[in-house]
């Protein structure tokens, strides 16, 4: 009996041992925010993502995936009124923790799947760029004025190829604001309209 049992646990090692698995990920990252006046006024911008991620099986078609991301964000904002001449809300550099849970039945060569993606980040550095009507801006006052934190919420699709490469598709949405503006003082309009980043993202994740 006790060696049923010790085959059993030895099985079961197993079996949770080949559900978990490490890998690397990276991919284009699309990302906007509304506009001063009007989204139209906002351009998007293709920037990256690069990290690596952990991924448990749970069973029944479920699975969590974190990753621990270098992801770069932007949008180009716009604006022709007011004291600003021209805009460019450029570029912030966050470390990035997601928790992905996904669910997608196993078809053996391939998995399709959904997921819901929670994340939580640091910025670490950014630029701004800007064309002003007035001297007396600053790109630093801005750029010190961002949050640091940052946080917010993905959803999308993905297939796992042969239980070793993931290809996804991501809709994100920061939430909170971008700007700390009651330290902006008098240089506080426009900001205070503008919203966190929002866009896509495409991965490619290699899992070994």
């Amino acid at each position: 009996m006790k060696k049923i049992f010790a085959i059993a646990a030895l099985f079961a090692s197993m079996a949770v041992a080949s559900a978990q698995q490490l890998g690397v990920t990276g991919g284009l990252t699309l990302s906007s925010m509304n506009g001063v006046t009007n989204p139209k006024d906002t351009k998007a911008v293709a920037l990256y993502s690069a990290g690596i991620l952990y991924k448990a099986d749970l069973g029944a078609g479920f699975a969590i995936q974190p990753e621990l991301l270098w992801q770069v964000k932007g949008a180009n904002v716009q604006e022709n009124t007011g004291a600003l001449d021209n805009l460019t809300v450029s570029r912030s550099n966050n470390v990035e923790l997601g928790l992905g849970l996904q669910w997608g039945p196993d078809l053996l060569a391939f998995r399709p799947y959904i997921f819901v993606e929670p994340f939580v980040g640091y910025s670490i550095g950014g630029k701004e760029n800007q064309k002003l009507a007035s001297a007396d801006f600053s790109r630093d006052v801005v750029l010190n004025a961002r949050n640091k934190l940052e946080y917010g919420l993905g959803a999308g699709i993905g297939v796992e190829i042969a239980s070793h490469v993931q290809i996804s598709w991501q809709l994100f949405r920061n939430l909170g604001p971008l700007y700390k503006t009651d330290q902006l003082g008098e240089v506080k309009y426009p900001y205070d309209h503008l919203k966190n980043y929002q866009g896509m993202k495409i991965n490619l994740a290699i899992l070994f």
